[in-house]
């Protein structure tokens, strides 16, 4: 064993990350001062350890952050080892709180998991739905691969929070709106206040870990994160490196609105499809569009190609007559889920209308709670009406009227009347639409932007759309040398259930070689999850064709526009 001098004490180095916890604590112990990196170095061995004891009770001053709080303060910071994308990893785990401006205002609660061989990069995660709790720094970035390490288990620093506001204990998972009550917490999370006083305490912390700022800095998100993940681009384009946005909900407003106009729609008498025929419909695309790709594999890989009439479903009488066909009624109400909404007035944020969801073009609907859920909207709003519909209902409550008693389904969007205006200052709020991306690509940035073809709850049409504004904006040339937009077929929303595709790629490396080496992504494969098989990722507006050979393997297919 060899032995490592550490102010006069001797400590035995021994194999292994508890070892590696025992030697670091005995150096927190020894080191003192403020806090700096201690590097451990011996033959084919290094590893940074991060002083974590000296983290502890740390008070974060307001003036390391470039939006205005009252400072923070760490709560707790203690060692921990977990096994982390199979490998056991050891890291600090800090969490802390910053103070609001408002005294009324939640605080925004935080955490920051410092690894042990920390390889100088760090990684933001964002939240999902209405946020609350903070997401766990453990996991693999959205859409991640299975056979890859999670940025944890590479020894990236990882970091978030809980956007600003803390949920109910009570409220069903990132389902509690109850904050946007307050102006500050509102803003904190749907403008994305909270993100960067995060970003900024989080470094200040990293900092005084290891005695070093990161080499590199990353965001990761999905949904709500994915909208986080364009937020940070578009308002801070020097604060992250790199950025991978899945399933982006960036035109949050907007796409309330279609939910509550879908809200309205399947609220009326006889106009729900229940699971049976949510089934039927799924089971009548795919037997419909499959083939149209060159393979009959349940994966529509072209959905604007797929051509379905929901009509050939009508039930002879136009009523409910059972599972085997759709009333006019519900026809009508599934027509309506995969058509543009469009409103009859201006609202601040230029949004005009909602692209529609591709329900019609091979949507799983064996997750409903993500599309129409089990059970009819209605008030009180049921725990198992779609997630969309829940959203509408706390949207409602919470952020337009204030008043948690409200009657969701009494707000009409195609006709707010005295809402209207509370709705246009909303959109201000809500709607990050800015294409404009070409500060984040002069800082250097790269943009890696993905969503599954059939997502039941934030529509692919709509990242289509804000791509195809970037492309306009900066031209296809500059684009393209800084941004990758991907649609992944069959693959649905987080890949929640049993999607026909569980796409997964490993858009972190990725992002690493284009970001730090200038390598950008060539030929990248999806790979599906849940089944033994691959396909091209090809870049929008392509899409894979089967060619011949093997099905499940990604050399069978070709991009195709």
């Amino acid at each position: 064993m060899r032995r490592t001098e550490a102010r006069g004490t001797t400590i035995r180095r021994l194999a292994g990350p508890a070892a590696l916890a025992l030697v670091a604590g005995a150096l927190h112990v020894l080191a003192p001062g403020p806090a700096t990196a201690t590097t451990l170095s011996g033959s084919g061995y290094s590893a940074t350890v991060p002083r974590c004891a000296g983290l502890a009770r740390m008070e974060i001053p307001a003036s390391v952050m470039s939006l205005p709080t009252r400072g923070g303060r760490v709560t707790s910071a203690a060692v921990r080892t977990s096994v982390v994308s199979g490998e056991t990893v050891t890291y600090c785990q800090v969490d802390a709180a910053l103070s609001p401006v408002d005294p009324a205002a939640p605080e925004v609660r935080m955490r920051v998991d410092l690894p042990y061989d920390w390889n100088r990069k760090a990684m933001m995660f964002g939240g999902g739905g209405y946020s609350g709790t903070v997401p766990d720094l453990t996991a693999n970035v959205p859409f991640g691969p299975t056979d890859r390490p999670a940025p944890l288990a590479r020894r990236y620093a990882t970091f978030a929070s809980d956007s600003g506001h803390q949920q109910s204990p009570t409220a069903p998972p990132s389902l509690d709106g109850s904050f946007g009550l307050n102006d500050e917490a509102l803003h904190n999370f749907a403008a994305g206040d909270a993100l960067k006083k995060t970003h900024d305490a989080s470094l200040f912390l990293i900092r005084h870990a290891y005695g070093t700022k990161p080499a590199k800095v990353y965001f990761a998100g999905g949904s709500t994160g994915g909208r986080e993940a364009l937020v940070v681009a578009q308002r801070w384009p020097e604060a992250f490196d790199g950025v991978i946005s899945a399933y982006p909900a960036w035109n949050n407003l907007s796409e309330v609105l279609y939910l509550g106009h879908l809200t309205q729609v399947l609220s009326r008498p006889g106009a729900f499809p229940g699971p049976d025929k949510q089934t039927l419909l799924y089971d009548s695309v795919i037997k419909a569009c499959d083939h149209r790709d060159g393979i009959r594999d349940k994966v529509i890989s072209n959905p604007r190609g797929c051509r379905f009439d929901p009509h050939v479903l009508r039930c002879p009488t136009g009523a409910d007559d059972g599972p085997t066909c759709l009333s006019d009624a519900q026809i009508r109400s599934v027509t309506a889920m995969s058509t543009p909404f469009r409103w009859p007035y201006r609202i601040a944020s230029g949004e005009t209308g909602y692209p529609g969801f591709p329900f019609l073009s091979g949507a799983d609907m064996r997750t409903p709670f993500l599309g129409f859920g089990t059970t009819a909207p209605a008030h009180p709003m049921p725990v198992t009406s779609g997630y969309g519909m829940q959203y509408w209902d706390q949207w409602v409550k919470y952020f337009l009227t204030r008043d948690p008693h409200h009657n969701s389904l009494d707000v009409d969007p195609r006709r707010p009347g005295k809402w209207l205006d509370r709705i246009s200052h909303l959109s201000t709020v809500q709607d990050r639409n800015d294409a404009d991306l070409r500060p984040f690509a002069r800082a250097g940035g790269k943009l890696i932007l993905l969503h599954g073809a059939a997502d039941e709850l934030v529509s692919h049409r709509s990242t289509s759309d804000y791509y195809q504004r970037v492309r306009d904006v900066l031209g296809p040339r500059s684009t393209h040398a800084f941004m990758r937009y991907y649609v992944l077929p069959g693959a649905n929303h987080a890949n929640v259930g049993a999607p026909a595709f569980a796409g997964t790629s490993d858009s972190l490396t990725a992002l690493e070689r284009w970001a730090e080496k200038g390598q950008p992504p060539t030929r990248p494969v999806m790979t599906d999850a849940l089944h033994e098989r691959t396909r091209p990722l090809c870049t929008y507006p392509a899409w894979p064709r089967y060619r011949t050979g093997d099905p499940d393997s990604a050399s069978s297919f070709t991009c195709v526009r």
